[in-house]
């Protein structure tokens, strides 16, 4: 009986003593077929110029974070208390906002136009002292 060495493709018979002598099997001209380092050293090479490096791309110029704030507190109708810039504080609903001004609608008191610059901060008037409520 002949067993196949994979490796080798040789095979060995078991008539032969001590089954050293090998006798050829299947003598086939076998390529590997892969790429040169050269031809991939090269690939790299115009990968690389291909990519320039990135920058850290540019933070937008708004969020929206405000306009998204506004609108909740505009949807759920949620009395504020808006803090001017020298102290004053007035209290009331925002009815609708723009980008330089606010309109507020108070209910002992007439609605006002507030501009942005005026305001130093705002908070919803259940907050104390404009903090979260447990804070």
């Amino acid at each position: 009986m002949d067993t196949h060495n994979s490796n080798a493709f040789i095979t060995y018979s078991h008539n032969d003593p001590g089954g050293k002598r090998p006798t050829a099997v299947e003598s086939a001209n076998r390529k590997l077929i892969r790429p040169s380092l050269t031809e991939f050293k090269e690939q790299q090479q115009q990968q690389q110029f291909a990519k320039k490096p990135q920058k850290r791309p540019i933070p937008p110029e708004q969020t929206n974070a405000e306009n998204f704030y506004y609108v909740k507190q505009m949807q759920a109708h949620t009395a504020m208390v808006i803090v001017l810039n020298d102290g004053e504080e007035l209290h009331g609903v925002i009815e609708w906002y723009d980008r330089g001004c606010i309109k507020v609608n108070r209910t002992a008191a007439p609605n006002l136009l507030i501009y942005k610059a005026n305001i130093k901060y705002l908070y919803k008037e259940n907050d104390k002292n404009g903090r979260a409520p447990g804070a």
